[in-house]
């Protein structure tokens, strides 16, 4: 299996979730080994994404360079991480990802219809060799060893409408565009003054997010799946876990885990090259180092 980009740029106008303000962005293909790279052509600052230029995990993923940043960044890497693309360009002239509706399927709609373009050289991918967890009180996410991609979540809510939920995610591109990207993000309706005095779901609106008051869900349209507010925790995780640079062949296992500990874990695995592997996928494959399944689900 060879590298990765789009075949065409793809031209996006939206608006950021939690600043609000409009912004215009861009996928351009990239050739091979240039990896995810954001620009801001308003700042003129490149912004390589790597665990290095993490500089904030509040309530969204953001990146930064030089005091210039990208905020929201999960559920576009999500849809990236999810179709195995390894590099691409990515201009915007704002500080924040267009949110469109709160999911990753619009990106994967953009994505299907200007294809993926195999490059030259073969694809790498990142083999977890031993068990990583971070714990916070009640929190948790690890990553164990597994010859498969594979995403165990758990949450638990207060709240009629959620209640607790478990989401077991056997990866495969076709299965996220099925099971992951059109779940949404979500907020309850007595946290929105809340978080915008801090400057935080500013636009947020029923169009791009699962707004819930003390008893219910208040989108016309009511859930896209029974279990949506746990599946897009996993949308998010994936998102998280693109940070890495890599596909990440392993089991990723969290319970009430947040864009926060998904950081911690990234930092952690990559602490030490005792925790991974870094391996060829078609030498891998070919010497069986891991199965074919993990091979044919990211083609």
């Amino acid at each position: 299996m060879k590298q990765r980009t789009i075949n065409h740029p793809i031209d996006i106008t939206g608006i950021g979730l939690h600043k609000g303000v409009p912004v215009n962005m861009t996928l351009e293909p990239l050739g091979d080994n240039q990896g995810i790279v954001f620009y801001r052509s308003d700042k003129g600052v490149s912004i390589p994404l790597c665990i290095e230029n993490v500089v904030n995990t509040k309530m969204a993923t953001v990146i930064g360079k030089d005091g210039i940043i990208v905020s929201t960044i999960e559920h576009l890497l999500s849809a990236i991480y999810a179709y195995g693309i390894d590099n691409l360009r990515i201009v915007l002239d704002n500080d924040e990802v267009p949110v469109l509706d709160g999911s990753s399927s619009g990106y994967c709609l953009l994505i299907d219809e200007v294809g993926i373009k195999e490059l030259n050289d073969t694809k790498k991918v990142l083999v977890v060799t031993k068990p990583i967890e971070v714990v916070d009180g009640e929190k948790s996410v690890k990553l164990l060893p597994n010859n498969d991609i594979v995403y165990d979540f758990e949450i638990d809510f207060a709240h009629p409408s959620i209640g607790n939920q478990l989401f077991h995610f056997d990866y495969s591109v076709q299965q996220y565009k099925d099971e992951i990207s059109r779940a949404r993000t979500f907020g309850f309706l007595h946290e929105v003054q809340h978080l915008q005095n801090q400057g935080l779901a500013l636009g947020g609106s029923l169009d791009n997010a699962i707004v819930l008051d003390e008893t219910k869900v208040l989108n016309e349209g009511g859930l896209r799946y029974d279990n949506e507010f746990v599946r897009h925790k996993i949308l998010d995780a994936i998102g998280d876990m693109a940070i890495v640079g890599f596909t990440i062949v392993g089991s990723y296992n969290a319970k009430a885990a947040s864009h926060h500990l998904n950081h911690l874990l990234t930092k952690k695995l990559l602490k030490s090259k005792e925790n991974y592997k870094i391996v060829d996928l078609e030498v891998a494959v070919a010497q069986k180092e891991i199965l074919e399944l993990a091979y044919a689900k990211t083609t």
